[in-house]
């Protein structure tokens, strides 16, 4: 289960990736048009890309430890008061995550039954680029869980155990 959870971080963060090429491409695209006097809207397809690059990037992220905490104070903790901190911080992200991770869905569903459509240049169905956002926060949401079962298993999480050795809590 281990390999088949860090497989779809690291999807995730291809899929985030590839979002930031189409970004480039989009912009590269518009430029050359202008030499050539055709009219190229990357403005919202570059919008598009850039909200799924930051959701699909969030578990990947998360997981690899390269998100802001700030461990001023969590240093000085103990090691049962901060597992205590870590679980009470997971469970409240938890909350917040599934919540968004329900309306954002909700969004979908409503964006596919009304037939919402983009007002730029091209007529994209809102629920395209906003399935996106949806997918990309439930794999969060499944990293959130992940490594609050694990930090219950008195484990590290992951964010400690893959964050880079330079920023590293040295605990």
């Amino acid at each position: 289960m281990r390999n088949k959870l860090n497989k779809l971080y690291l999807y995730s963060g291809y899929l985030s990736a590839f979002f930031m090429v189409l970004i480039a491409l989009t912009i590269i695209a518009q430029i050359f048009g202008r030499f050539v006097n055709i009219t190229i809207d990357s403005t919202e397809t570059a919008g598009f890309s850039l909200a799924a690059l930051t959701f699909f990037g969030l578990s990947y992220t998360f997981h690899n430890g390269e998100h802001i905490r700030v461990t001023l104070f969590t240093r000085l903790l103990g090691k049962k008061v901060r597992r205590y901190q870590e679980l009470f911080s997971l469970s409240f992200c938890i909350i917040i995550i599934a919540y968004l991770t329900y309306w954002s869905w909700d969004f979908v569903y409503f964006s596919f039954i009304f037939d919402d459509i983009s007002p730029g240049l091209l007529a994209i169905p809102f629920w395209i680029p906003r399935i996106s956002m949806s997918i990309g926060v439930t794999i969060f949401l499944v990293a959130l869980i992940d490594d609050f079962v694990t930090v219950l298993k008195n484990e590290p999480p992951s964010y400690v155990k893959n964050a880079n050795p330079i920023l590293k809590d040295n605990t």
